[in-house]
């Protein structure tokens, strides 16, 4: 018999790492999977050029729920998945990260007395003033499995008194990487196409709220990147949040190769040509070291501590790492996704 899952996204990380669990589903005799999508992340070139490029199946379900505080934008989500969830009754609700469609996934399926999978489980920044922090703890909490992508995520839900159902599988997101990397090189052609020099330039991101909701904090870190490209130039594919809080500050990105956000296979391509790595993105983190590129993170803290532990990531509060780099063999070979795919149907026979 055949058991459906019913996987939430709706964010650029959930697509890619949604990439590769869809892959895994597809291919496991016994699984069939229903995708909603909630619509947090719904343009063009955060959304739709996804799907396309990765390979993700069209979501059957589209709630097209984007905008509003956190609280409204996650009331609504709520409301809006529990209705498909009455309808579908599926076997497991599978919700990825740290996103208000991770957090209202979660909470339909609970209500609804469903059990929860949970990728990239266990993450803790501890720092509660992110949004992101509050969705990933709520959820751990209420998951039924937990697909932990590090033994430092093992270890933070054994100290909150988690253990039932804990896995330690691997990062989905490297899976994501190789597969990504390796049709990049064919497929993309960003890299001349802005004039770039291979190895001459650094790569940046920047959407966090503590980085973009004052005017004191996206001048902090525009300031910053701007030391940084009187090196070399710095590209920056800008996030709507921060292009829009730039206008609403009277900001500007003079100094620094603004251009609009990119797809999942020309940032791949950017980043394994750059020669270093600025961003607030918990995924680019990661990302950067699975291209082995140096990183700074534009935040106080990480919830990817072994990248720091490892010597390829730091702080910018903090000072530079001894140069001394070392491999981070937790995040597994590039099997997550099966792995996940076969602790789920063995749960269902």
């Amino acid at each position: 018999m055949t058991r459906t899952i019913l996987s939430v996204v709706g964010a650029r990380p959930q697509f890619i790492k949604a990439a590769a669990v869809s892959r895994a589903i597809a291919a496991t005799p016994g699984l069939s999977e229903v995708m909603l999508h909630t619509g947090q992340h719904f343009d063009e070139d955060m959304s739709e050029i996804f799907f396309r490029e990765l390979g993700i199946p069209q979501p059957q379900y589209r709630l097209n729920i984007n905008g509003g505080l956190h609280g409204e934008m996650t009331g609504r989500m709520l409301a809006g998945i529990e209705a498909v969830l009455l309808k579908e009754r599926p076997a497991i609700v599978l919700v990825y990260g740290d996103t208000n469609s991770t957090l209202a996934g979660a909470l339909a399926a609970a209500k609804l007395h469903l059990p929860i999978a949970h990728v990239e489980a266990g993450l803790r920044s501890f720092n509660r003033r992110m949004p992101e922090e509050t969705n990933r703890v709520l959820t751990d909490h209420m998951s039924t499995w937990l697909f932990c992508p590090t033994n430092a995520a093992v270890a933070n839900l054994s100290s909150e008194g988690i253990t039932a159902g804990v896995l330690h599988v691997g990062d989905v997101m490297y899976d994501a990487a190789l597969d990504a990397s390796r049709r990049a090189r064919a497929e993309s052609h960003i890299v001349e196409r802005l004039s770039l020099v291979p190895g001459a330039y650094a790569l940046a991101t920047v959407h966090r709220a503590d980085n973009t909701e004052t005017p004191e904090a996206l001048t902090k870190v525009l300031a910053y990147l701007r030391t940084e490209a009187s090196k070399r130039p710095v590209v920056l594919p800008l996030h709507p949040r921060t292009r829009a809080a730039a206008l609403r500050f009277n900001l500007d990105f003079d100094g620094l190769m603004a251009i609009p956000p990119v797809s999942y296979l020309n940032m791949a391509q950017l980043l394994e040509n750059c020669d270093s790595v600025f961003t607030d993105s918990g995924g680019l983190q990661k990302e950067a070291y699975f291209h082995r590129k140096p990183c700074v993170t534009l935040r106080t803290d990480t919830e990817w501590v072994e990248t720091v532990d490892a010597g390829w990531n730091r702080l910018w509060t903090s000072e530079a790492p001894s140069a001394s780099r070392i491999d981070i063999p937790e995040y597994g070979e590039g099997d997550a996704a099966k792995r996940i795919a076969t602790v789920l149907v063995e749960a269902l026979i």
